[in-house]
């Protein structure tokens, strides 16, 4: 049985940022709402950090043709060079990015920085996938969107320049909920058909701060507990960024049927068996304290352990789900993300070993 309260309660230098940040505002706004202004200050922050790194990359953009005709807007990071070699015509490792947003905010253009950066640090070619969003776009199409621009890689991956048997995914937040449901699902498809797949196992997954369990499908999670009132469901409840109730609101959004079953893997990974989840690629999680979602996260770590999964599970004491966003205001805590993030991608390409015994890495 899991006791995680140990993670949680704010940094230093989350107080130190927090002080200066204005008060919410009395009556929360909606997520619809807010959809376009949050997109447009996320685009200014990515131009702003572009700065750096928009001259050491080549960017394309792409249109995906989803299953159902809509084309979706993606984009190609290629670093110049990588570690002093030239990069332009090397065959490089692919890393597919679903960004965070609650399946609501996010653009192709708001991903850009972040994209730039994991190329250059990581050497690998970035596709970026702005996948459908909420309220327009319901549960399932997002996920459909990811299976679907994975498709697109592997058909156009010799025009693209990458290599097909090094393809790691990975996202932020709900991009990373998509991404393990993808990988989960493809992993067990291939476990149960009598043929092999057309393209290459996926070969790791980097998540960070993932959803990994519906709300309403979190008595397997709890079960797991030492004691229910220990979640970070309770401990977190309201913390700053992503309270509970901003987590329902954008539950909401996408339109789950009715009596959701817990132990459906497309929307719950994270409640998969040990048996379900043998045979997964390398993996990396990266994980908040100050996070009603810090649980899951930490508890598919020890799941994966379990089962012989090469993982590296990490833990950004004391600050909130999407405090990356905060940037150079956060100096060390956005330092801890890009290093477990840029070398995690590295780390799930090396072909690493599983762990015997389950650990948690806690950042400070």
């Amino acid at each position: 049985m899991c006791d995680f309260s140990a993670y949680g309660g704010p940094s230093d230098e989350w107080l130190a940022l927090a002080a200066q940040l204005p008060p919410p505002p009395a009556t929360q706004r909606s997520v619809a709402d807010l959809k376009l202004e949050i997109n447009q200050q996320r685009e200014q922050k990515a131009r702003e950090a572009m700065q750096t790194p928009a001259s050491t990359i080549t960017m394309a953009d792409h249109s995906i043709t989803a299953r159902d005709g809509v084309s979706l807007e993606a984009r190609t990071y290629r670093p110049l060079e990588h570690n002093g070699h030239q990069q332009s015509t090397t065959t490089l490792p692919v890393y597919v990015h679903l960004h965070g947003g609650g399946f609501a905010f996010g653009t192709l253009a708001s991903e850009d920085a972040i994209c730039a950066r994991i190329a250059v640090a990581a050497g690998v070619l970035v596709l970026n996938v702005n996948y459908r969003h909420t309220p327009e776009a319901v549960y399932p199409v997002a996920w459909h969107d990811a299976e679907d621009a994975l498709d697109w890689l592997h058909r156009n991956m010799g025009s693209l320049g990458g290599d097909p048997a090094r393809v790691v995914v990975g996202g932020i937040s709900a991009g990373a909920q998509i991404m393990a449901s993808l990988v989960l699902q493809k992993s067990l498809s291939q476990q149960q058909a009598s043929t092999s797949s057309a393209y290459p196992p996926i070969a790791g997954q980097v998540l960070m701060i993932p959803c990994l369990v519906n709300v309403d499908c979190y008595q397997p999670q709890l079960a797991r507990m030492q004691d229910p009132a220990l979640s970070s469901y309770v401990e977190n409840e309201f913390a700053p960024i992503l309270p509970v109730t901003r987590i329902r609101e954008f539950v909401d959004l996408l339109q789950f049927p009715e009596n959701l079953d817990p132990s459906d893997l497309l929307l719950n990974p994270g409640n998969a068996s040990v048996e379900q989840v043998r045979g997964l690629p390398p993996t990396v999680l990266g994980i908040c304290g100050l996070d009603p979602l810090r649980d899951e996260g930490l508890l598919y770590g020890k799941l994966l352990t379990e089962a012989g999964v090469p993982t590296e599970t990490y833990l950004f004491r004391g600050v909130p789900h999407g405090y990356r966003g905060f940037g150079e205001k956060l100096p060390i805590a956005s330092a801890h993300w890009d290093r477990v993030l840029h070398e995690g991608i590295k780390w799930v390409l090396s072909n690493p070993r599983a762990k015997e015994e389950f650990v948690i890495h806690d950042l400070k």
